[in-house]
């Protein structure tokens, strides 16, 4: 009795867990068609917490609202400890590809070796966006054309 219990709870728990990630496909970005792992570790970097991550989102995104030209993406993070980031093309050109969402990806490596954090910890001439991403603690970072291609990167 107590293992059908447990099996039961088991079921429910992965459900809901695949239920919160269903939510956010579909909503706001369409279903994920590739998926990649990124496994790195780097030494010596503190971890973080919900705030740091909402903080980050937050400041990237006034920096794109701050600049003279309208965004082209928008970043966000989604989730209970907001542990998951999504970034979504808003308009039809600067994403038709992955190759072109790789292509931003590492512009966006490039500002962030520039910043304090990477500074600060002596990742700037290693680290990338995924790393960032992965130290910011982000489970996850889903990247999309928000119209035909959604490709998650999970991180290890």
């Amino acid at each position: 009795m107590l293992r059908a219990l447990l099996a039961i709870a088991l079921v429910f728990a992965l459900g809901q867990t695949a239920a919160a990630e269903d939510s956010r496909e579909g909503y706001y970005y369409p279903p994920v068609g590739s998926e990649e792992s990124f496994e790195r570790e780097l030494a010596g970097v503190p971890p973080t917490a919900r705030q740091v991550r909402v903080s980050f989102i937050t400041q990237l995104t006034k920096a794109q609202m701050a600049a003279p030209e309208a965004p082209r993406f928008a970043v966000f993070a989604k989730g209970s400890d907001a542990e998951h980031m999504i970034i979504v093309a808003l308009d039809d050109g600067v994403f038709k590809t992955l190759f072109r969402a790789r292509a931003v990806l590492a512009q966006l490596t490039s500002n962030a070796r520039s910043t304090e954090f990477f500074q600060r910890n002596n990742i700037a001439e290693t680290a990338t966006w995924f790393d960032l991403a992965k130290l910011l603690g982000f489970e996850d970072l889903v990247i999309s054309d928000g119209e035909t291609w959604s490709h998650r990167v999970r991180f290890r």
